[in-house]
């Protein structure tokens, strides 16, 4: 069974200003839809779907000027109509092609199958050929659907679908997966993911920006997002090729961002990593799933009771160590959590979710 995989690369920097140019078109269509669609709520009190957009701006590829095609055009329609559905708004963002706006939009140029086509160390591209760094060897696949994408530090890359043939797993394994600020996943067999990628750099940042310097900003913030997404890949990858079963505390980021530790919970990534062990298990065929994640940290995974000596409440997120006063047992706080979390996986796979 085939599965789809998104390859991102990268644009050399000498085309950034054709492409910047195809951008600024991109988003004359998406502004154009934008209006036209607000109006025709405001006025008829009809919502425009995506074939009403389409048949608006057919033509436009066409006039003098403009290097965008037809595919393009229809395929920043159909978005737009998606995203207003999606957010559930009469009119969504402006669209800024103005490089020195401080609301400018990144570029982005989609492309339907058959709009790009690799050669030699380039993609042709409605006339153009790009040339970039093909790290994944782009002959090998055939090219579907995607888009040329910038980024907040003005470079282009291509991210385009192909289709892959998944390596299945042959690991046995049944891992549980405990998350945390601290440390930002600890397996049930010890390994761990290191976190605080943003806070090793933020006192570089903090200079950065206190000396007004925009771009030294967002090389810096790239480089925490590429170092955290890279320790992550890593770590996912290892772990789904070692394993029959994942399964991860139900922890919701979502809250945790609305308290004092919003800075750290961000920094963590959980919901990054959530994503890369569901799409990279579904592809291995290994279990993946989310459980209740309710007093693991308290119970010993060795005698499954709640002991007086367990880490409890505020007071218990010091003790990074403890052991059970009831059977003796000695724990690492994170990887007894990540064992009971295992355990209630195996017991929601054979006997149902508990009660």
């Amino acid at each position: 069974m085939e599965a789809v995989k998104t390859l991102k690369l990268r644009i050399k920097d000498k085309h950034a200003a054709v492409l910047s140019v195809m951008a600024s078109e991109v988003n004359f269509v998406w502004n154009y839809c934008n209006e036209t669609s607000s109006r025709a709520i405001r006025d008829r009190r009809k919502f425009l779907s995506a074939f009403d957009l389409q048949k608006l701006t057919a033509g436009y590829s066409k006039c003098e000027g403009v290097g965008v095609g037809s595919a393009t055009v229809q395929l920043v329609c159909e978005e737009y109509a998606t995203r207003r559905k999606q957010f559930k708004k009469a009119r969504l963002n402006w669209r800024v092609s103005n490089p020195k706006s401080a609301r400018r939009s990144l570029g982005w140029v989609p492309f339907k199958v058959g709009g790009v086509k690799y050669k030699a160390g380039q993609v042709s591209f409605l006339g153009h050929r790009f040339s970039l760094w093909d790290s994944y060897g782009l002959s090998k696949y055939e090219l579907k659907g995607g888009s040329f994408a910038q980024d907040a530090r003005g470079r282009w890359y291509l991210n385009v679908c192909v289709k892959v043939e998944p390596q299945k797993s042959e690991g046995t394994e049944v891992i549980g997966i405990d998350l945390g600020l601290k440390t930002a996943a600890v397996c049930s067999d010890g390994t761990e993911l290191a976190s605080g990628t943003y806070r090793r750099h933020e006192a570089a940042l903090a200079k950065a920006q206190r000396a007004h310097k925009k771009h030294r900003v967002r090389a810096i913030h790239a480089k925490i997002a590429n170092t955290r997404k890279d320790a992550m890949h890593k770590f996912s990858t290892g772990l789904v090729a070692r394993s029959g079963a994942i399964f991860v505390g139900n922890v919701q980021a979502s809250a945790m961002v609305k308290t004092r530790m919003a800075k750290s919970t961000l920094d963590a990534g959980w919901s990054m990593m959530k994503t890369m062990l569901e799409y990279k298990s579904h592809q291995a065929g290994v279990v993946f799933q989310e459980v209740n994640e309710a007093w693991t940290t308290q119970t010993c995974s060795s005698c499954g009771v709640i002991p007086a000596s367990s880490p409890k409440g505020r007071a218990g997120l010091r003790m990074r160590r403890w052991a059970c006063c009831g059977c003796g047992a000695e724990h690492d706080r994170d990887v007894n959590a990540a064992r009971n979390i295992a355990r209630v996986g195996r017991h929601a796979l054979g006997e149902g979710a508990p009660g």
